[in-house]
């Protein structure tokens, strides 16, 4: 059992899947950092300097040592601009990626085979018509 963890542990997948999650991770903190360092101030501008993550509603005021009861749709209408904010990053990436794989493959597929593999081609062809 241990041998087959050890197998599925330490296939090249799983190591892929493994970077990946920690380079997303890293990723969804910058973004985070973008929302709400750079772009919620600027859209604070423009809707009257409001700060959403205060916005909330109050349902019940807090009363002696009992804290207050809301529902901070401020914070909620931020995480929304965080995801499509990831979201549209990541598609954008891999958009720019799979573009640069298309231009890859073509360069591949552009290349002509060498002289001496015609000259090896041709051999082969003539060999196999005798061999006929």
């Amino acid at each position: 059992m241990l041998e087959d963890f050890k197998k599925f542990a330490l296939k090249g997948d799983v190591v892929d899947l493994a970077v990946g999650v920690i380079i997303g991770g890293a990723f969804g903190k910058i973004v985070t950092s973008l929302v709400n360092d750079v772009i919620m101030p600027i859209l604070g501008i423009f809707t009257g300097k409001i700060n959403l993550t205060t916005l909330k509603w109050i349902i019940s005021e807090g009363k002696g040592g009992t804290a207050e009861l809301s529902i901070k749709y401020g914070q909620f209408l931020q995480t929304m601009i965080d995801f499509f904010l990831v979201a549209f990053s990541i598609f954008i990436a891999i958009k720019a990626l799979s573009s640069f794989r298309k231009k890859e493959e073509e360069m591949i597929s552009e290349i002509k085979p060498s002289n001496e593999e015609l000259l090896l081609a041709e051999i082969r062809d003539v060999l196999k018509e005798k061999n006929n």
